[in-house]
């Protein structure tokens, strides 16, 4: 194999992966080589990280081990009835690829995902086999995430976990009725046992701390999934309730969005144009607002039309708007739980301000100097000089906070 056919099949299978939105390099434990030992670290200095505008970190190798595929998953460019350039790498080039990246400090770790070729347990063996070489033969000690084959032998799975920092599953589509229209050969129900099979084996790898000997970790970075938007015609309301329920149910570290993009010959059955990409961007906001904020995705919810997040404005503030009766709150005496839900307030600022009122009684300029922006927060707090009068109840609250809409010449053509 020429230098060239590997640049070519890397510019397919790395085209090909950028589909699976569910790539991170967060949360794994601290590895490095310092000391002369192994190849590669998950922190420190040196590490290249780069983001895309939407926040998703590529500082990861991010290709398909193949995207050959046995499966016809309509929404899916690998199809086995795409008419799509094919191609295939082998367990040592994925591995030769990934080390000679990384010396180069072009990045940090692999995520390898498949099309399925022959069976799900001869692609999870081939995915699996990349992530021992660079182990055991190369003392590899960057991230890795591995993308599961949910109908893989559970055995397998065990093993990717033990050589990988982080493993998914993908759902894919909201609704369960949609995966019998849209991926045939793919089974709900697998695919959750082989999330929660994870689930076990992640929570059997913590050690008791009476436990002198501890377990072999397992996936310690956790799993995730990817939910499609657009394609199913679910609302953001079901996205959301469907993301709750997998991490309440599976003990996710995250669920990925990604706005469907239609592709080259697809199915009548798909929609034709791609949803906004501000609809992916509120999703991601409501899902941080679940994880982090206190939020349950019906209270988020309520403020939507028809089941859509608000795409102009943040569904915190899309929220409190909708909910005046409980502001202004006061920031002296409220309780965290309440000033996480103060629009243009974050969990840092409620965390300093919180701090501060220990030892002095907030006034307004304190207020602006531990948050970002005071115009969005004022109308929904009272301080010790500060009270919002009649403007948390204006009939115009909502525009004095958005603006007017920038003007934009019209084209002539």
């Amino acid at each position: 194999m020429t230098q060239l056919d590997l640049r070519k099949k890397l510019s397919v299978l790395a085209d090909a992966a950028k589909y699976d939105a569910s790539c991170s390099s967060s949360g794994t434990s601290k590895r490095d080589s310092l000391g002369g030992k192994g190849i590669g670290s998950t922190e420190g200095m040196g590490i290249c990280h780069a983001y895309t505008p939407d926040g998703r970190c590529v500082s990861l190798l991010k290709i398909l081990l193949t995207n050959f595929c046995i499966y016809d998953c309509v929404y899916c460019i690998n199809r086995v009835s795409s008419n799509v350039q094919r191609a295939r790498f082998s367990v040592d080039e994925v591995v030769e690829l990934t080390l000679n990246f990384y010396r180069r400090n072009y990045i940090e770790g692999l995520f390898l995902s498949s099309g399925i070729i022959r069976s799900g347990d001869y692609t999870m063996e081939q995915l699996v086999l990349v992530a021992k070489t660079l182990r055991e033969a190369h003392d590899f000690r960057g991230y890795i995430h591995l993308k599961l084959i949910p109908e893989a032998d559970p055995k397998l799975v065990e093993e990717a976990g033990l050589y990988a920092d982080r493993l998914s599953a993908n759902i894919e589509l909201p609704r369960d009725e949609a995966m019998g229209r849209f991926a045939p050969q793919k089974d709900v129900g697998v695919i959750k046992q082989a999330m929660a099979n994870v689930r076990l084996k992640i929570e059997a790898a913590k050690p008791a701390k009476k436990d002198r000997a501890k377990p072999p970790k397992f996936a310690p970075a956790g799993q995730s999934t990817q939910l499609i938007v657009g394609a199913d015609g679910a609302p953001d309301t079901e996205i959301l309730a469907r993301s709750a329920s997998l991490y309440g149910g599976y003990g996710l570290r995250r669920v990925y969005y990604s706005a469907f993009s239609p592709i080259p010959d697809s199915s009548s059955a798909l929609p034709l144009s791609r949803p906004p990409l501000m609809r992916e961007h509120r999703l991601y906001q409501a899902d941080w607002l679940m994880r982090f904020y206190g939020f349950s995705a019906p209270e988020i919810g309520e403020a939507s039309t028809e089941g859509m997040l608000d795409l102009a404005i943040d569904p915190k503030l899309a929220w409190a708007l909708n909910q005046r009766a409980q502001f202004p709150v006061d920031v002296n005496t409220a309780p965290r739980e309440m000033l996480l839900r103060v629009p243009g307030l974050g969990v840092k600022s409620v965390d300093r301000m919180i701090s501060v009122r220990r030892y002095r009684t907030l006034r307004l300029e304190d207020i602006a100097r531990l948050c970002r922006g005071i115009d969005k927060v004022r109308p929904f707090i009272t301080a010790l000089d500060w009270t919002p009068g009649g403007l948390t109840d204006a009939v115009d609250l909502r525009q004095r906070l958005v603006g007017e809409p920038k003007a934009e010449q019209l084209s002539l053509f």
